[in-house]
């Protein structure tokens, strides 16, 4: 059974996974903070999160007769996409490609290709940031990284910019037990200190209702000026808190595959859907991105004066 899962680690990275791990399905080590952040209302009005919470706990419960859970980090582009008038968007969006769901999808099964050519019968189940699941618990006990203060799950060598992906399988898959990585941030407090929204209240506690991701991607209202004073130039989500990180490049690449930010306010919904419905803005939808362009618009407006 070894080879079986040196087979799979050898396609990971032929496939362009920077980092794989297995784990046996347990209860999630971080559960008991999920829950007690739930209880503190810090999820703002996500009240998915809320839901499931039984398969949360019990993860194995996702495929039954499941044995072992594979966990792969796959990157993202190392450029930041950008408008053509300089604005921009989260680095995880990739803008000019498929949803990042479909193609960690696709890419996963090429792994499930290797577990089926063992054992044809065999169960699997494929999740990709959408089952009710604690990713980063899950992948911090298959040992490929640590969390860091910003509660993101952080890969020494390679950051944290990458998705993640599992994969559940009922072939009892032969593994060393993970050693579970102790946080590395040692002293450092610079994702906290860059957040511009106070959002990170302190190391490993986030309050989502004041996070732009939540507020410029999940949040069904509309933002004002007051919290475009503090969104950059970044319409969709925010890198701010990696982007200090000192385990990620400080190589700040950009690239120009946005229309300007004129364009998108003038879109219709059939152009948008175009364009975009493929992609993961199509999550936010578009009114509510005009609406994060005409916040930021207005706050720049106001800090340059008439």
């Amino acid at each position: 059974m070894k080879y079986l899962t040196e087979r799979i680690k050898h396609e990971a990275v032929a496939l362009g996974f920077i980092a794989i791990g297995f784990s046996s399905p347990r209860r999630p080590v971080f559960i008991e903070k999920f829950t007690s952040w739930l209880a503190g209302h810090k999820n703002a009005d996500m009240a998915w999160l809320e839901k499931n919470l039984f398969i949360r706990k019990n993860p194995w419960l996702l495929l039954p007769g499941c044995t072992t859970i594979i966990s792969l980090a796959y990157p993202y582009p190392s450029v930041k996409p950008f408008t053509a008038d300089g604005l921009t968007v989260s680095r995880y969006t990739c803008p000019d490609q498929d949803d990042y769901h479909k193609r960690l999808k696709k890419l996963c099964k090429e792994v499930v290709n290797v577990l089926k050519s063992y054992d044809s019968g065999c169960l699997t189940r494929i999740c990709i940031d959408s089952a009710p699941l604690l990713e980063r618990s899950i992948a911090y006990s298959s040992g490929i990284g640590f969390i860091g203060k910003n509660n993101m799950l952080i890969i020494p060598g390679a950051g944290s910019y990458f998705y993640l992906a599992e994969i559940f399988t009922s072939i009892p898959l032969e593994f060393e037990p993970a050693q579970e990585m102790d946080s590395q941030c040692g002293s450092c407090t610079r994702c906290l200190d860059a957040c511009p929204t106070g959002a990170l209240e302190g190391p490993f506690s986030i309050d989502a209702s004041r996070c732009l991701s939540y507020l410029t991607i999940e949040y069904k209202g509309q933002i004002g000026p007051e919290e475009g004073k503090v969104m950059g130039d970044c319409f969709f989500g925010c890198d701010r808190c990696q982007e200090a990180c000192p385990f990620n490049s400080q190589d700040n690449k950009t690239e120009t595959i946005l229309p300007s930010s004129h364009e998108i306010l003038n879109m219709q919904e059939d152009e948008f859907t175009e364009r975009f419905g493929k992609t993961a803005l199509k999550r936010a939808g578009l009114e509510k991105i005009k609406g994060n362009i005409m916040a930021l618009g207005a706050a720049l407006r106001l800090h340059s004066g008439p």
